[in-house]
């Protein structure tokens, strides 16, 4: 292994993150070389150094320390009375600084140290400001961490490795990485360091560390020998007890101080408890789900006496991972199981905790997956294992309407929660039933319109532009379309065959690539070239599609793409940078921060990213080259494009239409190529009034609908269309 191959965070923060754990732990164990610059120095801040380090010795590494003297008023005074004497005053402050172990965990590990040093692997320095004979603190905290492939990881931050710090006070650290478009700040970073550690930084002196501190320390080297396999099973639990003793107490389901449950959640979960803890939440995108969900978690936990095992399932990893934080700030500790989980061992994490909780020596665990973790053999059996009180909470729910999924839904869990902001699945009745069956009625529906008037969404305006096939794509789409009859069933529902799906995935490919497309955006998009937090959508494909996997990216998509950000980047001039899944999750983070800031990048060019789960509250306007029929995701997509942001009064939305036929061109064809076209372009404009209705200039689009409903003879009768073809 190396350091890419660790899971690594841009940013942790102590209140939110186990940071020794998480991040000195996993890195310095790849690591062989150790740079750190600190703060003050004292006994404490070489103990918190040993943690991790127990690897980094093992593969013969090395650790490079810079300390500031801890210097009192009266250093400071006597040194400014004599200033000759200045070196001699922080000697006896860092001996000063060296303090008597406080207990046996503290003496093994100032053993450790102290043989570190006698044996030339740990190495100090003392760094202070001299100028104009005055003496200043030394304040640079950074650190650089290298493995033997030369990959290597910087840090900065407020974060002093001190106990304080890593224990009670609120710190904070920034992660670079060299292997990523970071590679020159880590540069950067390293090249500081190296020249404080040579003493040829203007203004800084760095002295050697003083002989007798170095004595000292080494009279703490009470044996030769050490045993590492023990450092590396000490728990951190031994050597802070309070601070750990205080986090299992409150580590229960809890509503954190600064969470503001709003009135229509909490209607939400009186109308779940009045339902015996069973129901759905049909929430728009964007207006509190998921804290409505662990505000339920938080009522039944308490309702039960603080006895419940809750176990929560989203559709993919990257969602997974937006949950696992909430779920902390409300209190729990959970256990995550997907293919790419931190927790290496989290089977024997799930089978350990459901073992406890049967045997009520916990009285609480939960359990976050992905929809296929959840899925298979082993989780299914671990959860028929739970005895006691038992909630399942399933994000996205629409897609357990599935028969694949459906089938998984534990029968014996008694208390169920189904989050969704689209619950009805498209044309499947029958597995909109099964979710209802399996999870009870609605206790709430809470609509895109109701979350702008109440102000948890932002008022957007409507952009239809109107595009047409061209003759190649038209002549493709109709003889595709001639191949697919369908089959009418008892209740009117037309079906397909496996081949005629296929066919009519390839059609829809056709609308979604349609060459038009990237001639408009060229068009449109020459007024906002001095604009940012721009997002061009160049999906092509649905989620429901058979030949996608997360992950990948089909062809069509990827000459859109390619073919957007060329005109945007290369013609237009604009700073565009592209968002798919390909980029790795860090990456994807860190083009999230700068598309926020709005300095570095003005345009995302993205392929699926307003789907299920991805959140860019900045974005202001956007462009939906390959928009759905489905509602299910079109939905979704407007709700994430109008999340509310900082300075963000309301959002554009340029939704692209496509129809097989330029509406103004129409007689130019004959009757049967107008009844093969008509099913696309009735989906389209339903799409339209969907979107129209509630926003802020509905008459630019109703004049359009209408239109585009007379040229293609779209007969209307009680507020719907008879329409032919599909």
């Amino acid at each position: 292994m190396s350091l890419k191959d660790v899971d690594i965070k841009s940013e942790y923060r102590s209140f939110r993150d186990d940071i020794v754990r998480e991040f000195y732990i996993p890195l310095l164990s790849q690591s062989v070389i150790y740079k750190r610059a600190v703060g003050f120095f004292s006994s404490s801040a070489l103990i918190e150094i040993s943690k991790g380090i127990s690897t980094l010795i093992k593969n013969g590494g090395s650790i490079q320390l810079i300390v500031s003297p801890q210097l009192s008023e009266e250093d400071i005074e006597a040194i400014e009375k004599g200033y000759e004497l200045r070196y001699e005053i922080i000697e006896k402050c860092i001996e000063r600084s060296i303090e008597k172990p406080k207990s046996i965990y503290e003496e093994k590990r100032l053993n450790l140290l102290a043989n570190l040093i006698a044996g030339g692997q740990l190495d100090i320095k003392v760094s202070f400001i001299e100028a104009n004979n005055k003496i200043g603190i030394f304040h640079e905290k950074m650190g650089i961490i290298i493995d033997s492939e030369n990959n290597k990881v910087a840090f900065t931050g407020s974060m002093n490795e001190t106990q304080s710090a890593f224990s009670h006070n609120y710190e904070s650290i920034d992660v670079f990485c060299s292997w990523t478009h970071d590679s020159e700040r880590v540069f950067a970073k390293e090249a500081a360091f190296n020249a404080l550690w040579n003493d040829y930084e203007p203004y800084i002196k760095t002295i050697d560390f003083p002989k007798v501190a170095k004595e000292k320390l080494i009279k703490y080297r009470v044996n030769y020998s050490i045993d590492f396999d023990e450092f590396d099973s000490e728990f951190i639990t031994r050597e802070n007890p309070q601070k750990y003793e205080i986090e299992s107490q409150t580590r229960h389901p809890m509503i954190p101080t600064d969470v503001i449950i709003r009135p229509y959640q909490q209607e939400a979960i009186n109308e779940w408890e009045k339902e015996g803890f069973r129901g759905i939440f049909d929430m728009a995108t964007g207006t509190g789900k998921t804290y409505t969900g662990l505000a339920a978690v938080v009522r039944l936990y308490q309702k039960l006496g603080n006895n419940l095992a809750v176990i929560i399932v989203a559709p993919y990893q990257h969602l997974v991972n937006q949950w696992i934080q909430d779920i902390e700030k409300f209190g729990m500790k959970p256990i995550v199981g997907h293919s790419a989980s931190e927790q290496k061992n989290w089977k024997k994490r799930l089978n350990d905790a459901i073992r406890s909780y049967n045997l009520s020596i916990s009285d609480h665990f939960c359990f976050i997956c992905t929809n296929a973790t959840f899925s298979s053999s082993y989780v299914q059996e671990q959860l028929q294992e739970i005895k006691g009180n038992s909630l399942l909470i399933v994000d996205e729910a629409h897609n357990f309407g599935a028969i694949n999924l459906s089938n998984t839904l534990p029968p014996h869990i008694p208390y169920r929660l189904a989050l969704s902001a689209t619950i009805d699945r498209h044309n499947d009745q029958e597995g909109t039933e099964k979710l209802y069956s399996y999870f009870g009625k609605k206790c709430i529906e809470y609509t895109i319109k109701q979350a702008i008037d109440n102000g948890m969404l932002t008022p957007y305006e409507y952009h239809p532009i109107v595009v047409s096939l061209n003759d190649d794509e038209l002549d493709e789409y109709i003889s595709i379309s001639k191949k697919i009859f369908g089959t009418i069933e008892e209740n009117g529902k037309r079906t397909f065959s496996e081949y005629e799906k296929k066919l009519l995935i390839k059609r829809a490919r056709i609308v979604a690539g349609a060459s038009e497309k990237v001639i408009r955006l060229r068009e449109v998009m020459q007024k906002y070239k001095d604009d940012n937090h721009i997002l061009v959508y160049c999906g092509a494909t649905t989620i429901n599609d058979p030949g996608y996997c997360e992950g990948s990216v089909d062809e069509i998509e990827k000459k859109q793409i390619d073919i957007v950000a060329s005109i945007l980047g290369n013609d237009l001039g604009m700073r565009i940078s592209k968002f798919t899944s390909e980029e790795s999750a860090q990456e994807r983070e860190d083009l999230k921060r700068a598309f926020d800031e709005g300095k570095h990048i003005q345009v995302l060019v993205a392929i699926r990213c307003l789907d299920e789960g991805v959140n860019i509250p900045s974005i202001k306007t956007a462009f939906i080259l390959a928009s759905s029929t489905n509602p299910k995701e079109y939905i979704q997509r407007r709700g994430r494009v109008l999340r509310k942001f900082p300075g963000k009064d309301k959002a554009i939305i340029y939704d692209f239409i496509t129809l097989p036929l330029h509406f103004n061109e129409i007689n130019n064809y004959p009757p049967e190529v107008l009844k093969s076209t008509r099913g696309l372009v009735y989906r389209e404009i339903e799409r339209m009034k969907d979107f129209a209705d509630i926003s802020e200039n509905p008459g630019d689009a109703d004049s359009l609908i209408n239109q585009i409903e007379n040229a293609f003879k779209l007969n209307m009768f009680e507020g719907g269309i008879i329409y032919d073809g599909y």
